[in-house]
């Protein structure tokens, strides 16, 4: 097999990127990607030279694919990245289509929330497919088919998960990760993770999920932001036994090499569909909750998770306004056509927590607060306890407080599974 001749892994991710053919072993230079301005989220400057991704690891797990049926959790976030000639975009070569093209049997593509290529709405329901430049067909993990059926793992000898997170409790590439390792254990097939970076990996906060409150998004009684790459969840999902009757997934994990929690780590592609850039991934885990409200998060806009408004908000508190409109990732966004009033909060500096006063002044600021929340919000929280301390008008500093008792404990169990430093 080619892999037994390159140990070096960057030399190796560069080669399978532009001299493998799809099946010929012809040189195609189709089968290496330039991040197109409107996929691309970071130039490759900012992308930290000596950080090593688990993809990019070839050599650690190429081998463990050897004779093997293969099935791929993945996205469009699913990459090797290399350095392009004019070193100004990332260049990269998709998972799926690497391992397709040394020839290794890929039989299986399971897809998340968003699909393969990334481009659905949050929430829309995704069908089973085909992929077109594979041909590979394409299992949905969303909607009424969250964890894979027997049916579908048939004939897959080993399973690879590959998807790049953000760190917060409600993005659901967690749920799927869990719903991955627990079917996988019940048909007894070794699951591989490529452990990627979490952009939100810096601070750990937010209240711990209720139980009872249990759902898609937000399954285990974690805080709002956990601090864990998607390996360490992984860990600990196995290690607190939270799989149906506490079965266990046997996990082979192809850790990173030289990454460190405080990395401002960049990424090369948009991880969803609105989550656009590094501004609105450090913003979402403060302005996610505006989705359990009526107030729009920016989707309609070019500024999804980077500004927030509503008809509802007093104009005269917030002078900064937009129109939703339908765009793709957000084709009936909150407040479709309406004028709404809100803040641009481009210019605040980079958070190293949730920031609750954003959701505190605009309950406040709106008219009719009895509509203010509705259903999800509790969801989003993890419990009904924040809606109320909202509603009885504690201030941030005093729910914060609440939350401290709380999170010491996480932090704790959260060291147990901690892989890097």
């Amino acid at each position: 097999m080619v892999y037994r001749f390159f140990k070096n892994t960057f030399l190796f991710a560069f080669i399978l990127s532009v001299s493998c053919g799809r099946s010929t072993g012809q040189i195609n230079s189709e089968n290496t990607d330039t991040v197109k301005e409107t996929d691309s989220i970071v130039s490759v400057e900012k992308i930290s030279p000596k950080l090593v991704l688990g993809a990019n690891r070839t050599e650690a797990y190429l081998p463990l694919l050897k004779d093997k049926k293969i099935g791929i959790v993945g996205n469009q976030s699913s990459l090797i990245l290399n350095f392009s000639k004019n070193k100004k975009v990332p260049a990269y070569t998709h998972l799926v289509d690497s391992l397709v093209s040394l020839n290794l049997e890929v039989i299986k593509v399971f897809a998340p929330e968003h699909g393969f290529r990334g481009t659905a709405d949050a929430g829309e329901t995704i069908k089973d497919g085909k992929d077109i430049k594979t041909g590979l067909p394409i299992i949905s993990l969303y909607g009424n088919n969250k964890k894979p059926k027997p049916e579908q793992l048939k004939d897959i000898d080993i399973m690879i998960f590959d998807l790049q997170d953000v760190g917060a409790r409600f993005y659901t590439y967690i749920s799927s990760l869990h719903y991955v390792m627990e079917a996988c254990a019940e048909n007894k097939i070794p699951l591989i993770i490529l452990d990627r970076p979490n952009p939100n990996g810096h601070y750990v906060d937010g209240p711990i999920l209720n139980p009872e409150y249990s759902s898609f998004v937000g399954m285990h009684p974690i805080p709002v932001v956990h601090g864990l790459t998607m390996a360490e969840y992984a860990k600990m999902i196995n290690g607190e036994k939270w799989l149906k009757n506490g079965i266990q997934s046997d996990l082979q994990i192809i850790n990173m090499e030289n990454y460190t929690y405080d990395l401002k780590y960049e990424l090369p592609v948009k991880p969803s569909p609105n989550l656009p850039n590094a501004k609105a991934i450090n913003l979402y885990p403060s302005l996610c909750f505006f989705e359990g409200t009526n107030v729009n998060a920016g989707r309609g806009t070019n500024k999804q998770f980077q500004v927030f408004g509503s008809p509802f908000l007093n104009q005269e508190i917030y002078n900064y306004s937009y129109t939703p409109e339908s765009l793709e990732g957000a084709k009936s966004p909150k407040h479709l056509g309406k004028l709404c009033f809100g803040e641009d909060l481009n210019e605040v500096p980079f958070l190293k927590e949730i920031n609750l006063k954003w959701l505190i002044n605009a309950y406040k600021s709106t008219a009719n607060q009895k509509d203010f929340f509705n259903s999800f919000f509790t969801k989003l929280a993890g419990g009904t306890e924040l809606q109320h301390q909202i509603e009885a008008g504690m201030t941030s500093e005093e729910i914060k407080e609440s939350w401290q008792s709380g999170l010491e404990k996480f932090k704790v169990k959260r060291q147990k599974y901690l892989l890097y430093k």
